[in-house]
């Protein structure tokens, strides 16, 4: 089960830096994000001795951290490694800057070649969401652990739903108030879904149904946010994972602290004297233990993964091995890489494929990579030098 966890985090960084990393890099990063990363923050969320663990013989601020089936350790974890990596490896050349360097006015779009594509496996991620959140139950042979199942699933459609709903709907008005014209994007509401799953993956099995429908309307609102946050930063995610996992499962973590009610709390995990926040307000007590643990939760992931994986990744950076040539990010990494194109446009990239093959006959391939996914047109050390780093060139 924790295989297929550690599969699912993996996965995540690599939508957010694709287009330019190298092969290498990626192996490098998932072993060690799978090996070493991953198990400290599911031991910390879910192993009896976890510092952060509900189970522990004594739990942090007596309750521990609620999460059923990984928003903290598994999204966010991947989430903020996914962050990381975009900072330190940079946008795809032509998202932000042009050739000499130059910031666009508005970034340019690079859209993906297949909204079908792309419905599809949004439906394939829900779908394998009903293994992941209710499957974290474990067993369903006793009636309580078949109900919290059970919820789960129940919890898991709605936030699903409801973020969908919530992110193209509330980008239809954003839309209309900026242009005067009503568009339906469907870009929002596929990771609008996936965040309203995220943000679900925690709490499923300890709210009611309705607190599962607002968590996802709110996590249309965080999708949307964090895109629009990336963008203003200038940080190039390919495909927004970075808001649906890092800050999807940020709002789930939370959520949790919110909106736990007591009788879900104590047939799922056996908790009474500690709920939701929202439910201590209500039985007149402002209790925060559940809540300060959850505030905990996120932070420790955020430490402890952006303090390992951040020096990590710089220094692959350092020797070279995170970003492909410049060349190569141009001609396309299918046929750069991996011996096809993916698409049939060998006529529109002929003439740098065959500068590309040119460099590789004579091994002149440029092995300075650019860090901040500015690249200058000027020709460096001969006719085939068109894609100089722009350190190189101040230097």
């Amino acid at each position: 089960f924790q295989f297929a966890f550690a599969c699912a985090l993996s996965s995540i960084v690599a939508g957010t830096v694709a287009e330019r990393c190298k092969m290498q890099a990626y192996l490098l990063y998932s072993g060690f994000l799978c090996g070493f990363v991953y198990p400290v923050c599911a031991h910390a969320f879910w192993a009896y001795q976890g510092f952060l663990s509900n189970t522990n013989a004594n739990p942090l601020f007596g309750v521990g951290a609620v999460d059923l089936a990984g928003s903290g350790p598994v999204h966010m974890c991947g989430g903020v490694l996914a962050l990381v990596m975009a900072i330190i490896l940079g946008p795809r050349m032509g998202r932000f800057y042009d050739e000499n360097g130059a910031p666009y006015d508005e970034p340019k779009d690079i859209p993906g070649h297949s909204v079908a594509l792309q419905f599809l496996g949004t439906f394939c991620l829900w779908f394998g969401w009903y293994g992941f959140n209710p499957g974290s139950t474990l067993t369903i042979a006793s009636s309580n652990r078949g109900s919290v199942a059970a919820l789960a699933a129940v919890n898991t459609s709605l936030g699903a739903a409801a973020g969908a709903v919530s992110a193209m709907f509330t980008g239809s008005i954003l839309e209309e108030r900026r242009t005067g014209t009503v568009t339906y994007d469907l870009t929002n509401a596929m990771n609008g879904c996936l965040t309203g799953l995220v943000a679900v993956t925690a709490p499923c099995g300890s709210v009611e149904p309705w607190a599962g429908f607002v968590i996802g309307v709110i996590a249309g609102w965080v999708y949307l946010t964090g895109s629009w946050l990336l963008v203003k930063f200038k940080i190039d995610d390919a495909v927004d994972a970075i808001p649906v996992h890092m800050g999807g499962g940020m709002w789930g973590v939370l959520a949790t602290g919110l909106f736990s009610s007591g009788p879900r709390l104590e047939v799922a995990y056996g908790i009474t004297d500690h709920i939701g926040w929202f439910y201590e307000w209500g039985r007149g007590s402002a209790n925060f233990r559940l809540m300060g643990a959850q505030i905990v939760a996120i932070l420790f992931v955020i430490g402890w993964v952006a303090g390992i994986m951040g020096p990590y990744i710089w220094i692959l950076n350092y020797f070279n091995m995170l970003r492909v040539d410049p060349l190569e990010e141009k001609v396309g990494m299918d046929i750069s890489r991996h011996k096809g194109p993916a698409y049939n446009m060998e006529e529109d990239n002929s003439e740098h494929i065959s500068q590309l093959e040119q460099r590789r006959s004579t091994r002149q391939l440029d092995v300075s990579r650019s860090r901040s996914g500015r690249f200058s047109t000027k020709k460096a050390n001969g006719p085939d030098s068109n894609f100089q780093n722009e350190g190189e060139e101040s230097a």
